[in-house]
């Protein structure tokens, strides 16, 4: 693994009071052995930890899938919402809550299949939360069949000789839809990938991070990613036409920071309560 894939932004500094096991709940993660989604934990606690925001303030929100179990895995507030619906119910949150550091977890299928028009609107809203998505290139919680991201020549008992459906570019989708922050990590690089996951928390408004999280049980093949993905040779760019022509012609396996935009996140503001708790109650007794 290339120990210089963060060299396009300068590294998050931790910040003194508090530790990844400060994040980590006292569930034990229930993944396949050897699933990428382990480490990405690991890095979401790190993160979390050069971040400096107590658990308290901070919620963890996911849909269905395997990465989707993240929230119960760490000490912040945590929702686990319906298939394809978390960036719905984390931008309600958020703009809520503007106080709340919000980050959504995810997966390919969960998020750009069932969740794809809520991907497109919460990149175009960008709202100041952190999308991360864990893509696998298949459905691994309901035993492999292939998702947006799947190559079309993949061959398995669920689809024989491949579906021939050419795959879905969510780096690029996301740039177009108006993410403010795109990057990619990998889930064998445990310190990068906290890193970049630090610095898209930090950045103002909607950020997106794809992260490359092998699903040893259905793609055991991607166990070869750990040898070919790399640093992105360019450093990142806030000029969204310069983003998009690197993305266009990107391979997948470019690691890092690809765009760093400037947009204004979207003004949350919060008006004093009309009515109490206690009223709105009262309105379902039975």
């Amino acid at each position: 693994m290339n120990q210089n894939i963060n060299q396009d932004t300068a590294p998050a500094a931790t910040v003194v009071g508090f530790t990844a096991a400060d994040f980590k709940s006292s569930y034990k993660p229930i993944w396949c052995p050897g699933c990428g989604d382990f480490t990405v934990l690991s890095s979401v606690t790190k993160a979390l930890a050069i971040m400096g925001v107590p658990p308290k303030d901070c919620a963890v929100v996911s849909g269905i899938g395997c990465s989707s179990r993240i929230p119960a895995y760490t000490t912040c507030y945590g929702f686990h919402g319906v298939h394809g619906r978390s960036l719905a119910a984390a931008t309600g949150l958020k703009v809520a809550r503007p106080d709340l550091q919000v980050l959504v977890a995810g997966g390919d299928g969960d998020g750009y299949s069932i969740g794809g028009n809520h991907f497109l609107h919460a990149c175009r809203r960008n709202v100041d939360m952190t999308y991360l998505v864990m893509d696998n290139h298949v459905y691994g919680m309901t035993k492999g069949q292939p998702s947006p991201t799947t190559e079309p020549d993949w061959d398995s008992k669920l689809s024989p000789g491949g579906t021939g459906v050419r795959v879905f570019n969510p780096l690029v989708v996301a740039l177009a839809s108006g993410a403010n922050f795109v990057a990619r990590a990998f889930a064998g690089d445990l310190h990068g990938t906290a890193d970049i996951i630090a610095k898209a928390m930090q950045h103002p408004g909607f950020s997106f991070v794809e992260i490359l999280s092998p699903c040893v049980t259905f793609r055991p093949e991607q166990r070869d990613w750990r040898k070919l993905v790399r640093a992105a040779e360019l450093q990142a760019t806030d000029d969204a036409g310069r983003a998009a022509r690197r993305l266009m012609s990107d391979d997948g396996l470019n690691i890092g920071v690809l765009y760093a935009g400037d947009r204004t996140p979207y003004p949350a503001s919060v008006r004093p309560a009309r009515r109490s708790v206690a009223e709105l109650e009262a309105e379902f007794a039975l």
